[in-house]
């Protein structure tokens, strides 16, 4: 079996660990000592569908975790989303350091490919940093959690409930184990508003990005006299990208999704203007493929749940735990539209130039995203007759970009439409990735042909 395994691509190899995951995890979760006595009845295939929403950080559920899994099945459900979160690969590699085993080209190759890392150098060092870096915040981010938790459900309860929600944040899963509300109990409370918010753009910045940051404020640190203009002068491009792009779509998104529905009383009406803003930037936020909410979306204008279905598929950033097409795709296409506009021959970022291969490989990613989306909304459409189109279209961008959050129909679906949104959760998580790692593989053909004048516009 190892053997077989061994000829398989590094895509193959890297889709089949989260099927596995998904399988052991939905065969263990299925089994009564992982539930209340009291628990609704439920059947494999809802722990089949909830496993891969886990695995595949996206947040859908067909039944609420804090109502069906007990303390052993929470912790369960914890692993699965940190597996999910930095992969069965980065787990698997973490072992075979720890334990001094040496790793050949190719499983190095595939541990390269799921850090989203364009070169082999410092692995180990990176990986290292990855784990005690997702360690720490989620540690740091539980007892600020515990604050309030543990005056709310006491000592044991708070302190589990505060790791459980911080894992999950991290890992931008979007489950929580309060009950089918999500987080609109605490639509007001700003320690948990703004931890979360830090957890998930934590998450979903990427863990390059991250390594950067850190470098740079150990320059800062050690650099005499220090000079705030140079602190971030070590970044590289991407993370000037992520960073600018992040920053650009959280400020537009918040003040979009505030400006919509600040005079909704069933969502943020009735609240303070302060109110309001924290309440709008969570949305935003969780958008970047988190899933939790402190609204009901059913609630919300159309308009709103359009921006947000926007917001999903940008997703997070490379190298992280978000989905989406990523941020720098994003950023990519608004700096060829920028160049076409302006008319540049060449699309530049950061007085840099960016390479047409790399362009050629966004464009790639757009239309096989939305491709892909767009067959799982008509699929949908024929098999979910009676749901609301515009319903079913924001569970799609939901599930592709996994996301996780929804108007109230995931557990409403079919038998044929829960499969359809797994398939696309599945895809999602590791879909644009496979996609792209089989551009890279390919060899490179230049080939001439006389200019052929076509027509766009």
């Amino acid at each position: 079996m190892s053997t077989f395994i061994s000829k398989w691509s590094v895509t193959q190899r890297l889709s089949f660990s989260f099927i596995i995951v998904i399988l052991i995890g939905s065969l263990i979760l299925s089994q009564p000592f992982t539930h209340y006595a009291n628990a609704p009845q439920t059947s494999y295939f809802d722990h089949l569908f909830n496993v891969t929403s886990m695995v595949c950080v996206t947040g859908l559920s067909v039944f609420a975790v804090g109502d069906v899994y007990n303390g052993i099945g929470q912790v369960i459900v914890m692993l699965l989303m940190q597996i999910g979160g930095l992969g069965l690969v980065t787990l698997i590699a973490i072992s075979s350091y720890v334990l001094h085993r040496k790793m050949n080209l190719s499983d190095q190759s595939l541990l390269q490919s799921a850090l989203s890392r364009d070169s082999g150098q410092d692995l180990k060092r990176f990986l290292y940093m990855v784990y005690q870096f997702t360690f720490i915040i989620e540690s740091l981010a539980a007892l600020i959690l515990m604050i309030d938790f543990i005056p709310r459900f006491g000592l044991g309860h708070g302190i589990f409930n505060a790791m459980f929600l911080a894992i999950s944040a991290f890992c931008n899963a979007g489950f929580d184990n309060f009950g089918s509300s999500s987080l609109q109990h605490y639509a007001t409370n700003p320690i948990i508003n703004f931890t979360i918010i830090g957890l998930i753009i934590a998450g979903g910045l990427g863990f390059g990005v991250w390594q950067d940051i850190i470098q740079c404020i150990k320059n800062y640190l050690s650099e005499r006299p220090k000079r705030l203009s140079t602190l971030f002068r070590p970044l590289s491009n991407q993370s000037r990208l992520v960073l600018k792009t992040t920053t650009i779509i959280l400020v537009i998104g918040t003040l979009l999704s505030w400006l919509l529905e600040w005079n909704n009383t069933k969502t943020i009406g009735n609240l303070s203007p302060s109110k309001q803003f924290m309440a709008s930037l969570f949305q935003t936020v969780t958008m970047r493929t988190a899933g939790f909410a402190t609204i009901d979306y059913e609630n919300a204008n159309p308009a709103t749940n359009f921006l947000y279905m926007i917001q999903m598929v940008m997703g997070g950033s490379p190298g992280g735990t978000a989905g989406g097409i990523k941020v720098t795709v994003v950023a990519i296409i608004a700096l060829l539209f920028k160049a076409e506009l302006s008319g540049q021959t060449e699309v530049t970022f950061h007085h840099r130039t960016i390479d047409n291969r790399i362009i050629k490989q966004t464009l790639t990613i757009i239309i096989f995203f939305f491709s892909l989306m767009m067959a799982g909304f008509l699929l949908l459409l024929i098999v979910e007759k009676t749901v609301n189109p515009f319903k079913l279209l924001f569970e799609v961008s939901s599930a592709i970009a996994t996301v996780g959050v929804s108007m109230n129909v995931t557990a409403d679906l079919s038998t044929s439409g829960r499969i359809i949104i797994m398939i696309l959760m599945f895809i999602g998580r590791v879909g644009p990735v496979t996609v792209l790692l089989s551009l890279l593989q390919k060899k490179e053909k230049t080939i001439h042909y006389a200019k052929a004048n076509i027509s766009v516009g």
